[in-house]
């Protein structure tokens, strides 16, 4: 590939991720958190009193519990005003469902996600698609052939009027309390958009579903929920993409993912997110697996100010198992703070976590990770594998693995590796007819194959121009 040809692809890659568009709210609440914030969230989606309760329960619990500021090494959060964020605006869009057909959609929003591929990716890959743009989902779209199935896609506040039972029930009563942490109860009073997965037993949904979600707006929150529920002997993989362009000021990602797997039921969760770099990306993702049922959370962090995120397996039933497999990038000016939890609450259980982290530039990576293997939890095992690759001096990358282990009848195997990108593999690369920055990417794509072989083949080929552009600091 010509060097024009490789400028004018970096170029389409960094359109598609940082133009703008002017604003255009139909409803937009104040800065901050307050009750009466909380109320016109609730009243402008028309919800049931029992989910307004919910919030304003969130809010009590948001505003008793302080902010974590006492982790070794964890992203500075003092810079993160929430008193100065937007946590509602919903686009001036007809249909609260979401639009059955881009051309339903308003002009500047269907060229926002035309220019990041969501109709291409429909036709070609996937079995449904829900596009969120700022609070709201603004399209949902699922195969008809699933549909037939009883399989369910469709953004959470349909969920809550059309499934409310079903809603009520999981919607952060189970998995993620309110009472969790921090940002989990933010999260419960302001949750807004999101997506509702319902697989019946014995269904295998063979392509993927994927959510895209999009904030456009300077100095906002972006608060989607996602619930999915798998039955059992089902099967489905979701996908979600994350973007925003840069600002002078703050943008905040603070997502609740609630994932439930029954009896030997498989539920694979992607996300590949490209924050831009004054987004606190704080999200709270679990999942509780039971007997027989296998979890998998495949993760690729790009981009943001300051990212913490540790997906949670819960292996409630005998012979579940989860496998976790994440990669982090941080430059200049980022702390990308990752890792995964695992509770083994039952005999038999097995997780695998693998991490991988790159940093340049003076970016830091963390891997925090806490696998607990309960009393009881015979013969379970667990394997945490972290490797960590430098471009410099200036660079950092931790490892911070917690075990508990409570049972002696167990497996337990834990590896970590740090190290910089050695001159000598360069060099070699070199010999065989690469430039330095491409060598060093060779070796970049080669580190991260275990993440990218995990996903479909498209988003594959993203995950790596995103890398690719990192290292050139073209983004964000």
């Amino acid at each position: 590939m010509s060097s024009e040809q490789d400028h004018l692809k970096e170029t389409d890659t960094e359109e598609r991720f940082e133009f703008k568009k002017e604003q255009r709210a139909a409803v937009k609440s104040d800065k901050g958190l307050t009750e009466e914030v909380v109320r016109l969230i609730s009243e402008d989606k028309d919800e049931p009193e029992w989910m307004l309760q919910r919030r304003l329960r969130a809010l009590e619990h948001y505003q008793n519990m302080p902010l974590p500021t006492d982790w070794p090494g964890q992203p500075d959060l003092t810079e993160l005003d929430i008193e100065e964020i937007v946590p509602y605006i919903r686009p001036d869009v007809d249909k609260r469902e979401g639009a059955d057909s881009w051309d339903d959609l308003p002009d500047d929003i269907k060229d926002t996600f035309d220019k990041l591929g969501i109709p291409e990716a429909e036709r070609k890959a996937l079995s449904g698609v829900g596009a969120q743009y700022e609070s709201e989902v603004v399209y949902q779209n699922m195969q008809e052939q699933w549909e037939e199935k009883g399989v369910v896609f469709m953004n959470m506040d349909q969920a809550v009027q059309e499934h409310e039972d079903l809603v009520k029930e999981y919607f952060m009563t189970k998995c993620v309390p309110p009472s969790d942490n921090k940002f989990a109860a933010l999260h419960g009073a302001v949750w807004s958009g999101g997506s509702f997965v319902y697989v019946p037993e014995d269904v295998t949904v063979q392509m993927p579903v994927q959510a895209y979600f999009r904030m456009n707006s300077e100095g906002m929150g972006q608060f989607e929920h996602t619930l999915i529920i798998a039955e059992k002997g089902s099967e489905v993989h979701y996908i979600e993409g994350c973007s925003a362009p840069k600002y002078g000021s703050h943008n905040l990602h603070s997502g609740g993912v609630e994932v439930f797997v029954d009896e030997d039921a498989h539920v694979q969760y992607s996300t590949v997110q490209n924050w831009s770099k004054n987004t606190f990306n704080l999200n709270t993702k679990r999942a509780i697996v039971e007997a027989g049922g296998r979890m998998e959370w495949v993760s690729g962090s790009m981009g943001s100010k300051a990212t913490m995120l540790y997906p949670c397996s819960i292996l409630k039933g005998r012979g579940a198992s989860a496998n976790q497999i994440s990669i982090a990038f941080a430059g200049e000016g980022q702390n990308i703070d990752t890792g995964a939890k695992v509770y083994h609450n039952a005999p038999n259980t097995n997780s695998t976590i693998e991490s991988k982290s790159i940093s340049k530039d003076g970016g830091r990576t963390n891997y925090r990770g806490l696998v607990h293997i309960s009393d009881g939890a015979v013969d379970s095992s667990t394997s945490v594998e972290c490797d960590a690759l430098m471009f410099d001096n200036e660079s950092t990358s931790d490892t911070m693995p917690y075990m508990e282990i409570n049972e002696d009848r167990v497996d337990v195997a834990h590896e970590a590796t740090v190290g910089k990108i050695g001159d000598e593999d360069v060099f070699y690369l070199q010999s065989r007819g690469l430039d330095d920055d491409d060598a060093k990417q060779m070796i970049v794509s080669g580190f991260i194959e275990p993440i990218t072989e995990e996903l479909p083949i498209e988003y594959a080929v993203e995950l790596n121009r995103l890398i690719e552009l990192e290292m050139e600091g073209s983004l964000g």
